[in-house]
C-alpha cells in the first residue's frame, strides 16, 4: 500500500484481490458465511447472524480483538447481497457507517472466479477516531498505519478463502 496522507474523513478505501480456481457459486457460500470469517482473521474473533432472513438488511453481530484497541463488538448490516456476485455490510449505523466491507466475485477464467475484498473507512467514527482525537497530529500516520493492518488481514482471509475453495484445506 503506497502511503497517499489520507486522513479519516476522507474515507480512505484497500482492496486486494485473488484468482481462485473454482466456480463463483463455491467461492460465494464461503464468502457469504460470516461464522467462517474469524477463522482468517487475527482480530475477528466471532461473527454470528441476528436475523433468521439473509439478504439487504440482514444484521450480525462481530466481535474482535486488537492489541492497541482491546476488544468490542459491532453490529452490521447486509447493504449489498447479489448471489454470487456481491456482498458488502455497514459496520454500525448503514447510513454513518465506521466501515463498509465487500466482496465482489467475478467469473475468471476456466470457470474460477476473481474474488476482490474491499473496505472504506468511516464516514462515521470508529475505534480508530478516538485515538486520533488524542493524537490529531500522527491522523494520517494513524489512517495509513490501520489501512496496512487491514490490507494484510484482507490478504491472510483471502487466502484462507481460496485454500478452501480450492479443496487445499477442509472446514
Amino acid at each position: 500500500m503506497e502511503w497517499t496522507g489520507a486522513r479519516y474523513a476522507d474515507t480512505p478505501t484497500v482492496e486486494v484481490r485473488r484468482t481462485i480456481a473454482a466456480p463463483p457459486g463455491r467461492v460465494w457460500e464461503l464468502v457469504s458465511d460470516v461464522g467462517l470469517m474469524p477463522r482468517f482473521s487475527a482480530e475477528l474473533q466471532s461473527a454470528e447472524w441476528l436475523d433468521e432472513v439473509r439478504g439487504v438488511g440482514a444484521r450480525f453481530l462481530g466481535r474482535s480483538r486488537h492489541e492497541a484497541f482491546g476488544a468490542w463488538e459491532t453490529t452490521s448490516c447486509v447493504v449489498e447481497c447479489v448471489p454470487e456476485r456481491v456482498f458488502a455490510w455497514a459496520v454500525g449505523d448503514p447510513e454513518q457507517p465506521s466501515a463498509v466491507w465487500r466482496f465482489s466475485l467475478a467469473e475468471g477464467e476456466g470457470g474460477g472466479t476473481e474474488l476482490t475484498q474491499w473496505a472504506r473507512m468511516g464516514p462515521g467514527r470508529s475505534g480508530l477516531s478516538y485515538a486520533i482525537d488524542r493524537m490529531p497530529e500522527k491522523e494520517q500516520k494513524i489512517v495509513y498505519g490501520r489501512l496496512r493492518e487491514w490490507e494484510r488481514g484482507m490478504g491472510a482471509a483471502l487466502d484462507g478463502l481460496k485454500a478452501l475453495a480450492e479443496g487445499n484445506e477442509v472446514l
